[in-house]
C-alpha cells in the first residue's frame, strides 16, 4: 500500500513531515489555502492553489498541471513546438517549503514557488526555476563562483474605478515628488508592512518617473531566491493595492508613448565571500574575472533581449534617452548604458559593488532572465573576454565612427529583431537547452502575430493588464 510516507520521486526527503507540521501551524494562523506559483515562458504568473490541509499531499505527490502552459501566450492563446504545446501529458508542481510565506497582503493565504517535475520524477526541461538552479550550480562547480541578484520592480498605480480597461493614474504628483508619496502614502505604508511581515528586506520605495509609477528595491540574495522574491513582491504589491481599491500594472508600457516599467537586474559574482566587482586591479575596482563577465553580457545583449524584453510592448519602453539602456555599452553610474557599473559608496564597496542590467522589464520570466544573464556572463569568463572602452553620457549622441570603435550598437528595436538575434546566439540557446530555447522562439513569434497591424497605443493596451 502506498501512503504519504512513501512519496513518488520529485519531492525532497523530509518534505512530507515538514508539510504536515506546517499545515497545522498554518491552520492555527488562520491560513486556509496555499498558492503554488510559477512563471511561464511569456512571463505570466500561473498558479494552482490547495487547501492548507492538502499541503502534505502536494509535498508528497505534487499537484497536476498541464505542460501546455510552456507555450501559452500572454492572451492565453497556445502555440506549439516539436515538443511542447500538446494537450497530452501532465506535470507535477512541487512546492519549495523553504520559501513558503504567509501572505500578509492576502489574509487567509500562504504562498510557495514550485519546481515542475514529470510524473516519472524527472526535472521538466521547460522548468525555468530548474534552469536557473542548474546554471547557478554550474557556476559554483566549474568556476567556484556564487552570484547574488536582485530585481527592481517598477509598477504603475491606476484608479480602480476607471472605466473598462482604460488607464487613469491614481496619483498626479510629479516624478519622485513628495506630493505623489503623500497621495498614496497609506497604500505604500501598508505595502511596506506586508513586505516586512513576509521577511522581505525592502531597501526603498519611491515615486518614479512616469504617471502613477512607483519602484520598490529589495536586497540581493542568491539568484533562485531573487527570482522567487520578485514573484512574491509582485503578488504583494497587487494584493495590497486591491485592498485599497487600486489597480496596478507591471507591463513594460501602459501607454504607447513615454517611460515604461522596468525590471532592472542587479548582479554580482563572488568567490569565497569576496566580491569580484570590488577591490580588483581592473577598471573601477573590478577584477579581471568581473570584467570578462561584464564583457560576456555585452556580447550577448542583443540575443538576451528576446528573454529580458520578451513582449511587443517591451519595445515601446526600449527607446533612446529614456534611461532604458538600449545600447551595447557600459559605464560607471551611467544610466543610459545597458550595463551600469555600480561601485557603491566609499566604505561599502566590498559589499555594494555590482552590475545593473537595464534592458529588462517585468514581462520577463525572472528565472529565465537571471539564468540567461548569468550564462552570458559565464561565457565571457570562459573565453576571458576583454571589456571594451567605457561610455560616458548618452550613447545616442556618439558619432557613428566613435560608436563603432567602442563596439556600441543599438539593441533590437523590435521583438522580431530580438528573436533573430536570439536564434543566432548559439551559446545562449545551448545554455537554455533545446526544449526551452524553442519555446522562447515560438512564444515570441506568437506574441508578434497576436499584435500584427496594431499601433503603439493598441499594443500597450493589449498588454496593459496582462502583467
Amino acid at each position: 500500500m502506498t501512503t504519504l510516507a512513501d512519496p513518488v520521486p520529485g519531492g525532497r526527503p523530509g518534505d512530507v513531515e515538514r508539510a504536515t507540521a506546517l499545515s497545522g501551524e498554518l491552520s492555527g494562523r488562520g491560513v486556509h489555502g496555499v498558492v503554488l506559483a510559477y512563471v511561464d515562458t511569456a512571463g505570466i504568473g500561473r498558479v494552482k492553489t490547495v487547501p492548507t490541509a492538502r499541503l502534505a499531499s502536494a509535498a508528497a505527490w505534487g499537484v497536476g498541471m498541464s505542460p501546455v502552459f510552456d507555450t501559452f501566450l500572454a492572451n492565453d492563446s497556445i502555440v506549439t513546438t516539436d515538443v511542447l504545446g500538446s494537450p497530452d501529458g501532465d506535470l507535477r508542481l512541487y512546492p519549495d517549503l523553504d520559501q513558503l510565506v504567509v501572505l500578509a497582503g492576502q489574509p487567509g493565504w500562504a504562498w510557495a514557488p514550485v519546481d515542475r517535475i514529470t510524473q516519472d520524477g524527472e526535472r521538466h526541461p521547460g522548468c525555468t526555476r530548474t534552469l536557473l538552479r542548474r546554471i547557478v550550480t554550474e557556476a559554483a562547480e566549474h568556476h567556484g563562483l556564487a552570484f547574488r541578484a536582485a530585481i527592481e520592480i517598477e509598477w504603475t498605480v491606476a484608479r480602480g474605478d476607471a472605466p473598462g480597461d482604460t488607464f487613469t493614474p491614481a496619483a498626479t504628483g510629479p516624478a519622485y515628488g513628495a506630493a505623489r508619496q503623500v497621495e498614496l502614502g497609506d497604500y505604500t505604508a501598508d505595502l511596506l508592512a506586508a513586505c516586512a511581515a513576509q521577511g522581505i528586506d525592502v531597501e526603498q520605495v519611491h515615486p518614479e518617473y512616469a504617471a502613477g509609477q512607483f519602484e520598490i528595491s529589495v536586497g540581493a540574495v542568491d539568484p533562485v531566491a531573487a527570482a522567487d522574491r520578485s514573484v512574491l513582491v509582485r503578488q504583494t504589491v497587487r494584493a495590497v493595492a486591491q485592498r485599497h481599491g487600486l489597480r496596478v500594472s507591471f507591463a513594460p508600457a501602459v501607454v504607447g508613448q513615454g517611460v515604461g516599467n522596468g525590471g532592472h537586474v542587479h548582479l554580482s559574482a563572488w568567490r569565497d565571500g569576496v566580491n569580484l566587482h570590488s577591490g580588483g586591479e581592473g577598471r573601477y575596482g573590478m577584477t579581471a574575472e568581473a570584467e570578462s563577465i561584464t564583457a560576456g553580457l555585452l556580447a550577448h545583449l542583443p540575443g538576451l533581449t528576446a528573454v529580458t524584453a520578451p513582449s511587443p510592448a517591451s519595445y515601446l519602453r526600449l527607446r533612446p534617452s529614456q534611461w532604458a539602456g538600449v545600447f551595447t555599452a557600459w559605464g560607471r553610474e551611467t544610466r543610459e548604458t545597458a550595463l551600469r557599473v555600480i561601485t557603491g559608496t566609499a566604505g561599502l564597496r566590498d559589499q555594494a559593488a555590482n552590475l545593473e542590467i537595464k534592458p529588462v522589464d517585468l514581462a520577463a520570466n525572472p528565472y529565465l532572465a537571471i539564468g540567461s544573464l548569468i550564462a552570458a556572463g559565464l561565457d565571457g569568463l570562459t573565453s576571458s573576454a576583454a571589456l571594451p572602452g567605457e561610455t560616458t553620457g548618452d550613447p545616442a549622441r556618439l558619432a557613428e565612427a566613435e560608436a563603432a570603435a567602442r563596439g556600441v550598437r543599438r539593441l533590437p528595436v523590435s521583438l522580431q529583431e530580438a528573436v533573430e538575434e536570439f536564434r543566432a546566439d548559439e551559446p545562449l540557446r545551448a545554455a537554455l537547452g533545446p526544449v526551452l530555447a524553442d519555446a522562447v522562439i515560438a512564444v515570441r513569434r506568437g506574441e508578434l502575430a497576436s499584435v500584427a497591424g496594431l499601433d503603439d497605443d493598441q499594443v500597450a493596451a493589449a498588454y496593459r493588464w496582462k502583467y
